[in-house]
């Protein structure tokens, strides 16, 4: 596997690295081109490629904005400086939008792989594809998507209607369910290519109606709050699908064969965040500190996830301790907390794609509103266990009862409830998708901004990358940055 998966991220090398390559008509008969490379060859480096920008950057993103980490001012200067005020333009996490449409153009050339044989890597592929540039759309709104992916064919796609990419997206999944449900006798096998289910089709078919669901509930805000017709018919059309299909209900986990052998080989978030591959102490581990807001709120609640979303603090003192977001060193305790032994364990730990507190959460807030069959409570309390489950935290003793927290009160309390476990839930894991709720629906609306911060409001969106104004400055949106304040994706409130 090992060794596979070193062969496979050299194959996404190749593919990705010059578009200039395939037009050279002095290559070497011997030297692969793109249709020598089949669909089980790339599959592997491109779920792993698009995994790599979710679990640090985005996730880095989403845990400062929603206020779960700060930063070691003990020991850096400077620290999250352009996040804790607000500073967005051009270059605030630009490496996003490049990452994942550079990772999203490997799973197209298996869509593009010109053999029906392969329906099922192709319909893996859709779904993954949708997965990724659904985060597209909802951290930048309008975005190419129709003429993306052409490679030379087009080097300045247009940029399209964010709602239309929404819809788009959830008819490729239905696209991907219906080739996996209609495979022939000739459709070869997805075998260990597959680092996220091995190949278990059932599991991609849950994982896709999955996404269907969460694209129908971010839909469902500009339906309802924003009293938008359009998407109230487009939610209409589509849910009668979902009333007996299947749901994610355990932990997607990616891993093509992490190890410690070398940097190259260890999981991502944990090389990013904790230790190189000798485990010595990596610059991350130094600087990633506990919030200490979401340090107080779970120590308050009762919520033993605290001693697994962080470790004690580091100056021996005991405890676990936050740091003020935009307080310097002088109005900082003497010892803050690094990210906890949940979320670091080794090298080879897996990967999370999505996790099952994540889709049994979407799925308690489709029930709460009646919009598909099953108890509420049920998947609600399931989650929080999956949660604590996915950490090795202690449930026990753990009964919120408080309106926004558990399942008490109204309606828009649980729901509220709902926002504030997710947020616990993805601390550390995918916060990116907290940081993506929080804009749609407000929750959890205590949340405080950094001391420093220059806004009374998060941004609703990201800045298009500067890049994009170079080479394709005929097509990408006018935007300021007083623009990402004001209005963000088509579902936002």
């Amino acid at each position: 596997m090992r060794t596979k998966y070193k062969f496979l991220l050299l194959v996404i090398f190749a593919i990705t690295v010059s578009c200039s390559d395939y037009l050279d008509v002095n290559k070497s008969p011997n030297s692969p081109s793109a249709e020598d490379v089949t669909p089980d060859l790339i599959l592997a480096g491109a779920m792993s490629d698009t995994y790599r920008t979710q679990a640090r950057r985005m996730n880095r993103l989403g845990n400062v904005m929603m206020n779960n980490w700060g930063a070691n001012v003990n020991s850096f200067t400077g620290g999250f400086s352009e996040e804790f005020t607000l500073a967005i333009d051009n270059n605030f996490y630009n490496d996003l939008f490049t990452g994942l449409y550079r990772g999203t153009y490997n799973f197209q050339a298996i869509i593009d792989y010109d053999s029906a044989d392969y329906d099922n890597h192709k319909a893996i592929s859709k779904i993954m594809k949708s997965f990724y540039l659904q985060y597209v759309v909802d951290l930048y709104g309008d975005v190419p998507y129709f003429e993306a992916h052409q490679g030379i064919k087009n080097l300045t796609p247009a940029y399209d209607d964010d709602r239309a990419v929404y819809e788009e997206l959830y008819n490729q999944v239905d696209e991907a369910i219906e080739l996996i449900a209609n495979a022939g006798l000739n459709t070869i096998p997805v075998g260990s290519e597959d680092v996220i289910f091995n190949g278990s089709m059932s599991s991609w078919v849950a994982f896709g109606n999955s996404l269907k669901l969460r694209l129908l509930l971010r839909q469902r805000t500009d339906a309802t709050m924003n009293g938008d017709t359009e998407s109230a018919a487009f939610i209409a059309s589509k849910l009668p699908e979902l009333q007996t299909a299947a749901f994610l209900n355990n932990d997607a986990t990616i891993n093509p064969g992490y190890s410690s052998e070398s940097t190259a080989q260890q999981n991502p978030f944990y090389n990013y965040i904790g230790f190189s591959n000798n485990e010595t102490t990596a610059t991350g581990y130094n600087f990633y500190r506990a919030s200490q807001y979401a340090v107080t709120f779970l120590i308050n609640s009762a919520d033993d996830r605290v001693n697994f979303l962080y470790d004690e603090a580091d100056d021996g003192s005991g405890g676990v301790v936050g740091h003020e977001q935009g307080a310097d060193s002088d109005n900082s305790p003497a010892g803050l907390s690094p990210i906890g032994p949940g979320l670091l364990i080794d090298s080879a730990q897996d990967g999370y794609v999505m996790t099952a507190a994540e889709s049994l959460l979407m799925q308690s807030e489709a029930q709460l509103f009646g919009l598909i069959p099953g108890d509420a409570q049920a998947s609600f309390e399931a989650a929080i266990d999956a949660s604590f489950q996915l950490l090795g935290a202690n449930r026990a003793g753990y009964t919120p009862n408080q309106p926004g927290v558990g399942w008490v009160g109204s309606d828009s309390d649980k729901f509220e409830a709902i926002m504030r476990q997710k947020w616990i839930a993805t601390n550390g894991i995918n916060a990116i998708e907290s940081y993506i709720e929080f804009t749609r629906t407000g929750f959890p609306d205590d949340i405080p901004l950094a001391l420093t911060a220059q806004s009374s409001t998060r941004p609703k969106r990201l800045m298009y990358p500067s890049d994009e104004y170079i080479s394709n400055s005929a097509n990408v949106p006018d935007q300021t940055s007083a623009d990402v304040f004001a209005t963000g994706p088509f579902w936002a409130q």
